[in-house]
């Protein structure tokens, strides 16, 4: 007893928190507000493929995240010195850490929280110019340093990228303001140090790993604990993945079956497990296939009809992986939209090399954590409530 109390005022003294999730509107429901959500599926498509190729298109502390309409799960950060709050989405399949600037007129910037740098004392410019594409929009701008704080932990001298433009329409309907990326340093922008990284390197996590969990029931209780991991919110026990490539979180998968029989994968391919896209994205031929096998039929927005009775009937979908099965239920993967449209929760992803995206469908299932220690992914069923 003595020896957990000594832990715990060990982990507090470093900046060890839970910070309370704070209810915002939904997606959904801003874009019914907005008389859009209906048209929505085919106004703001995913290009999940040129997210991750660029030429396709302290202790423990832990920060609540919200569901947005199953799409984004956001929580807060504040940035310079005293400091500015945003709302950013937390990314594993991505590296930089960006926020709209007040030099941004662009629609996306003015319906959100813009940092102004004449405000920090803690500010550094560098006027170099900066641009990043995502699967569904990019930003250009600049890159400056400043002080970055996440629940407890205060970072200095982080890298920030402050968008001048964000193209399109897609980033206006979300709540969220910017995106924090949670992957390696060789695939951020400019060669500057992700936000994880400084933490690890200024002592400020008690270790070096982090772990997610994605709430399927609610828009509550959601979160990224970064230093550390909750045994409470996961059953059985950690599945260790070793990394196939250190840029995004990539591990190798045995196979994709479907009653029994492989659907897809049947040779092997390389999957991203990231907390950044929705779906669960794999190369054409096989999401043809995986969509013929549950029933589900095209479109010319290039998505996925299919009933919504369809939950009721559908097997697992299972991901093997280091030899271990992973199923992701019908419940999980046919996703209602609006009153009587469901959709398919797998989409196609054009790339050079037979890559699989492990999105939010996924996520949803299991409690995740990231380990740069030791160079791998655990995976486990996530609790319903945590």
């Amino acid at each position: 007893m003595r020896l957990v109390l000594l832990l715990a005022v060990l982990l507090l003294a470093r900046g060890a928190v839970r910070i309370p999730l704070r209810r915002m509107k939904s997606l959904r429901h801003r874009l019914e507000e907005q008389g859009l959500l209906e048209a929505s599926p085919n106004t703001l498509p995913s290009r999940v493929g040129s997210k991750f190729f660029s030429s396709l298109t302290g202790g423990v502390t832990t920060e609540p995240l919200e569901n947005i309409m199953d799409a984004e799960y956001v929580g807060a950060i504040s940035i310079g010195t005293p400091p500015q709050q945003f709302l950013v989405l937390f990314d594993t399949g991505s590296s930089d850490l960006w926020v709209p600037s007040v030099d941004c007129s662009s629609p996306a910037c003015v319906g959100h929280e813009r940092f102004d740098p004449r405000l920090s004392a803690t500010h550094q410019a560098t006027g170099q110019p900066v641009s990043i594409q995502y699967g569904t929009g990019s930003m250009s701008g600049v890159l400056a340093y400043d002080t970055v704080r996440v629940g407890n932990i205060q970072i200095s001298n982080q890298a920030i990228s402050l968008s001048k433009k964000e193209p399109g329409s897609f980033l206006t309907h979300h709540a969220f303001d910017g995106i924090l990326g949670l992957a390696f340093p060789s695939i951020a922008s400019s060669g500057t140090v992700p936000v994880f990284d400084n933490m690890m390197s200024q002592g400020l996590v008690a270790e070096d790993l982090f772990s997610i969990y994605l709430s399927s029931k609610s828009r509550t209780g959601s979160f990224v604990m970064l230093g550390g991991m909750d045994s409470s919110c996961f059953s059985g026990r950690l599945r260790w993945i070793p990394l196939s490539a250190e840029t995004y979180w990539q591990i190798a998968v045995d196979r994709i079956i479907m009653r029994g029989r492989v659907v897809a994968c049947p040779r092997g391919c390389q999957a991203v497990v990231d907390s950044g896209t929705m779906l669960l994205a794999g190369p054409p031929r096989d999401i043809a296939t995986i969509q013929r096998h549950i029933g589900a039929s095209e479109y010319p927005s290039g998505q996925y009809k299919i009933s919504c009775r369809a939950k009721k009937s559908l097997p697992d979908i299972v991901f093997v992986i280091g030899g271990t099965k992973f199923p992701v239920p019908a419940k999980t993967y046919i996703q209602q939209i609006y009153l009587g449209y469901c959709k398919s929760g797998f989409e196609s992803i054009t790339v050079p090399t037979e890559l699989w995206i492990l999105g939010q469908v996924f996520l949803r299932q299991y409690y995740s954590v990231f380990d740069r220690a030791h160079h791998r992914v655990g995976l486990a069923p996530a609790a319903q409530q945590c």
